[in-house]
């Protein structure tokens, strides 16, 4: 048997994809249609909004740790938060886990690492792309960490959360994050942390002008290696 992943949740579509990815992925290593057992938990998305409007991090906190006290009470043994922003608050709480968390930037700044990327542009919320969550990690390896200008950080954000939150993918918002993109790869960045969960929707290594680091799908894979390694 598997360990069981707890999965602790904030906005649905960054969610779900991550937890799909845990599911088709799981054939790899565990054998046809198998894949660790999952449970999932979240409060009110509009509940992690308002904290995040008031800049209320022991908030964030709290509700994070309420799913895992949950999560821990139904059968997880570890957890993960498919949501880099809301990140910047498991500091505050998680002395106070029942369970032990992966930590989604320390694992895409290993990725990073071990493809050879020296300089990072980040792409996310402004919430995210304002705080030291990715910086902190990336410099743990030596790796650099360049954020957006304040322009595209600001209609990145507003992409991420009055549209893609929501399912909404419109041709003129994927053109905005291309060319985002486009000028941190003008600034000497290698590599594009995808750093909202519901980025990888729109951009892929396919259509950006930057090697993507998909934060979403980094995490689901490495929760689905130590399920199957702690079996």
């Amino acid at each position: 048997m598997s360990k069981r992943i707890g999965i602790v949740a904030c906005s649905a579509e960054g969610a779900a994809l991550c937890y799909r990815t845990i599911c088709s992925e799981g054939a790899q290593l565990l054998g046809p249609h198998a894949h660790p057992e999952i449970s999932m938990h979240t409060p009110s998305f509009a509940d992690y909004v308002a904290c995040l409007d008031r800049g209320d991090w022991q908030g964030v906190g709290a509700l994070m740790l309420d799913s895992a006290q949950k999560l821990a009470k139904i059968g997880a043994d570890f957890l993960i938060c498919p949501d880099n922003t809301i990140h910047q608050a498991l500091p505050l709480i998680e002395k106070r886990s029942p369970l032990p968390w992966l930590h989604i930037a320390e694992i895409v700044a290993a990725r990073a690492a071990a493809c050879g990327f020296r300089r990072l542009g980040l792409t996310g919320t402004r919430w995210l792309v304002e705080s030291e969550v990715y910086p902190q990690k990336l410099a743990e390896r030596g790796l650099a960490c360049i954020r957006p200008n304040a322009g595209d950080r600001a209609e990145i954000g507003r992409i991420i959360m009055e549209e893609l939150v929501y399912g909404v993918f419109k041709p003129q918002s994927v053109a905005y994050v291309e060319a985002a993109i486009r000028r941190l790869k003008e600034e000497g960045c290698d590599a594009v942390i995808l750093g909202c969960t519901e980025l990888p929707l729109i951009i892929d290594d396919k259509n950006s002008p930057l090697p993507t680091l998909d934060s979403t799908r980094l995490l689901a894979l490495a929760a689905l290696r130590r399920a199957a390694r702690d079996a």
